[in-house]
């Protein structure tokens, strides 16, 4: 937990991927069980996303997408993160993943919810994964 003693995530939307009201949804769900949300908003890259996780000193970054690019960005993610000895900072994802790639995204400890998931589970896992 953040020196703050809020758990604080950032969200953000890799890609060129522009769909984001799943994303806003988890986001009011992570306000509401109380957490610090900061939203990047769409369009970021890996190095963006790090680089605010490190500004931000975020807890979990939570990644979204819908073009089917999580396969490349979200490891590029968590490559990022170890590069700069962040393996401290948990990685979600969500969006549209396909059922045979969440095990290697999961081997990643990329923890992965996709769409339909209900935002008790994702408070749920982050509150249990402080």
């Amino acid at each position: 937990m953040s020196k703050k003693g809020r758990i604080r995530v950032l969200l953000a939307k890799p890609g060129l991927d522009g769909h984001d009201r799943g994303v806003k949804v988890v986001a009011l769900a992570l306000r509401n069980a109380g957490m610090e949300v900061i939203y990047l908003g769409r369009h970021k890259s890996p190095k963006e996303i790090v680089e605010a996780a490190i500004q931000e000193d975020v807890d979990f970054i939570g990644l979204s997408n819908l073009s089917g690019s999580y396969k490349e960005l979200f490891p590029r993610v968590v490559r990022l993160l170890k590069k700069n000895n962040l393996e401290h900072i948990k990685v979600i994802g969500g969006g549209i993943i396909v059922d045979g790639d969440i095990p290697g995204l999961e081997r990643m400890h990329i923890k992965v919810f996709p769409v339909g998931s209900r935002t008790e589970d994702i408070v749920q896992f982050i509150h249990s994964n402080v």
